[in-house]
């Protein structure tokens, strides 16, 4: 019989859970490559649907959110967006290509 692990001193911090970026699927060929090449930096990383509610990113608690790429103009009917939640400044957004156009459009 194993005995339990030692206890943690009272004055070492407990395990934060490990920094997390979402990248946000805008119909990049190259969006699972954004969210792999952020993993090969030893950060952890999520792909979600560009439409994903912000309740569920804000969830994830992430320390950064990419917008990639897409095929699309922006300014095209039906062209792809973010919940505009996103926007709210409490995380920081980097826009790749397309991501950087809808954040022109929408934020001015």
């Amino acid at each position: 019989m194993h005995a339990p692990p030692p206890a943690r001193p009272a004055d070492e911090p407990a395990p934060s859970k490990p920094d997390t970026v979402v990248v946000l699927d805008l119909g990049s060929q190259y969006a699972q490559l954004i969210a792999r090449r952020v993993r090969e930096l030893n950060v952890y990383s999520e792909l979600l649907p560009h439409d994903t509610p912000w309740a569920e990113i804000e969830r994830r608690n992430p320390k950064a959110i990419i917008l990639s790429g897409g095929p699309a103009s922006v300014y095209d009917e039906g062209a792809p967006g973010v919940d505009p939640a996103i926007w709210s400044g409490r995380v920081p957004v980097l826009g790749i290509c397309y991501g950087l156009q809808l954040m022109a459009r929408d934020l001015g």
